[in-house]
């Protein structure tokens, strides 16, 4: 009984500070007491609490401002919430995850969104999973010579969902995985994504004409699927959310990386370029253009996208205003900084404290890569 008094207490604390938070912030001072009265009752009878919407409303919003590793925190108030936590079924799920891209797509002109499925219980050792990293994801297969077709990032899910009898017909490099989808206490049941609402944009260039060669694309929305948003002590663990791309996280990392993609010496390649010796600044070069593509394309297809200067920028304009309300940023440097062209934005030279406030997202596995979707991944 003790070990449940101390977790009581702690959750108290935590549903405390936050409450003082959210109505001071909304200017709700008066109905504070009252409402800490109901959530201190709620806590010492069942050992939970449940948010209201204006709280949940509050609580997602501040979490995407505070969280250190997103440059594209200037938007945070326009975070549009969709309140799922009734849900009880899979397929209800799945429902609400198509509405959510369905929205969240909007024809290219991407609307930030998170939908929010029920908190974990207490008795519950996880909560609801969403096992993609990301609602739209290309798989990876391994071929017999030990070669990658599509994104090696995701040869495990990759081979989950093949367990789980999913039959690709061909194996591309963008096969768009199905989705799976966790219940506590029931196994993991695969939903295939619903093709006609994900938009992607294939990759052109505007000099170079065997770009089209490569047959390269990418999709338009990164939806994040499987961090936990933690309010008040109390754990979203599924709550799906998405802002819109900063070029580079798709350029530099996803097709750019050593790990993924990988397309710097291809690209070189077919630029003509001597790649014997790293001070040629080949791949630097390769990488330009490539960048260049991501960005000429989205715009092309009028899909919206930052660039990494101009999020730079809108990122220094965040910290303004929120020194304006008399609150201090918090940011991790390693994570804000664009990964091409560093010191030619704003924020790199800048120093942030790296500290960590609720609310917040939270990866759900130390060792999970995952990246905020309002910014340039790592």
């Amino acid at each position: 009984m003790e070990f449940l008094t101390t977790k009581k207490t702690a959750l108290w604390e935590e549903a405390y500070n936050f409450l003082s938070q959210c109505y001071k912030e909304l200017k709700l001072e008066n109905e504070l007491p009252q409402r800490l009265e109901q959530v201190r009752t709620e806590i010492q009878s069942s050992h939970t609490y449940y948010h209201t919407f204006k709280e949940l409303e509050f609580g997602a919003r501040v979490a995407w401002r505070n969280n250190v590793r997103c440059i594209g925190r200037i938007y945070w108030k326009t975070l549009k919430i969709f309140d799922a936590r009734q849900l009880t079924t899979t397929e209800e799920i799945y429902q609400a995850l198509s509405n959510h891209l369905r929205y969240a797509t909007n024809e290219g002109n991407i609307r930030s969104a998170i939908t929010i499925f029920r908190q974990k219980m207490p008795d519950e050792p996880k909560g609801i999973q969403i096992e993609n990293s990301q609602l739209i994801r290309y798989a990876g297969y391994t071929q017999p010579n030990g070669t990658i077709v599509g994104d090696p990032a995701q040869l495990k899910l990759t081979q989950q969902c093949i367990q789980l009898g999913w039959k690709p017909s061909q194996q591309t490099n963008f096969d768009i995985l199905p989705w799976l989808i966790t219940l506590p206490g029931q196994p993991t049941e695969m939903k295939e994504a619903p093709l006609s609402l994900i938009k992607e944009v294939p990759l052109e260039h505007p000099t170079f004409e065997w770009w089209n060669t490569l047959q390269l694309k990418w999709h338009a929305v990164p939806v994040i699927s499987d961090m936990i948003l933690e309010i008040g002590g109390i754990q979203y663990t599924a709550a799906p959310f998405n802002g819109w791309y900063m070029g580079t996280e798709i350029g530099s990392r996803n097709l750019g990386d050593q790990h993924r993609y990988n397309l710097l010496p291809l690209i070189a390649q077919k630029m003509g370029l001597d790649t014997s010796q790293s001070f040629l600044l080949w791949k630097d070069r390769a990488l330009v253009e490539l960048n260049t593509s991501v960005l000429y394309s989205f715009q092309k297809y009028q899909v919206k996208i930052n660039d990494h200067h101009e999020a730079s920028d809108y990122f220094i304009h965040f910290e303004d205003a929120e020194k304006k309300q008399g609150r201090t940023i918090a940011a991790d440097w390693s994570w804000i900084v664009p990964p091409m062209s560093a010191s030619a934005t704003a924020v790199f030279h800048k120093e942030y404290e790296n500290k960590t406030v609720n609310p917040n997202f939270y990866y759900r596995t130390p060792d999970n890569p995952q990246q905020c979707p309002f910014k340039s991944s790592k």
